[in-house]
């Protein structure tokens, strides 16, 4: 397919969601005024095409963002690119609850948290792996009620975390401190009900980060 066809591509919401966090964390950086960043943003909401995206984010600078025809390459950039303002979409989530009776659940990889998630499990166990993800507000809560049974929230550096959960018989871990919350970063609440079992929370690094670190080594 020809450069000039690009521009015609029909872009998914998806498409349409990494171009808003683009325009978010150019309004974090200063680049765009409250008024540019509205007007940007409503735009992108409602375009159909790769071009008519490429516009709103050509004077930015982010990676395909210089030309309609390298759109393609821009929207298909990786979670790990971007800062914090552009995981934080605004959107609905893209799970909002798990259950797990005797058996189990995960969430991981590239998924949209939701502003409130809640799981149960009943002998079962279930993994919510938030390294990749992004988030649909500033501030999400994950409600757990754990029947003998054991939930495991991982989280990467940066993301502050508040646990709220009760433990009868059980018990509700704190994340190991790693320092302060990185600015712009999401607050996650873990609250809830832990009878004969436990919700753990653990900081790793993403896993391409972890790659990276390993190579250097």
């Amino acid at each position: 397919m020809s450069d000039d066809a690009v521009p015609d591509l029909r872009a998914s919401d998806a498409d349409r969601d990494r171009v808003a966090g683009i325009l978010r964390d150019a309004l974090a950086e200063g680049r765009l005024d409250m008024g540019e960043f509205d007007e940007r943003l409503e735009a992108a909401y409602k375009a159909r095409t790769y071009g008519e995206l490429a516009p709103l984010i050509r004077d930015l600078p982010v990676p395909g963002a210089v030309a309609p025809a390298l759109a393609v390459s821009f929207v298909k950039s990786p979670v790990v690119e971007r800062g914090w303002a552009g995981r934080i979409t605004g959107t609905e989530g893209s799970s909002t609850g798990a259950v797990a009776i005797l058996s189990g659940f995960g969430r991981k990889g590239r998924w949209t948290v939701p502003r409130r998630f809640s799981c149960f499990t009943f002998m079962g166990g279930g993994e919510l792996d938030l390294r990749e993800a992004d988030f649909a507000a500033g501030e999400v809560e994950i409600q757990c009620v754990v029947i003998m049974g054991g939930v495991q929230v991982i989280v990467p550096p940066g993301v502050e975390v508040v646990v709220r959960g009760i433990g009868v018989m059980g018990a509700f871990e704190h994340p190991q401190d790693d320092g302060p919350p990185e600015p712009g970063a999401p607050r996650v609440i873990i609250g809830g009900l832990a009878f004969w079992g436990g919700v753990g929370v653990a900081r790793k690094l993403p896993r391409g980060e972890r790659k990276r670190l390993g190579k250097q080594r």
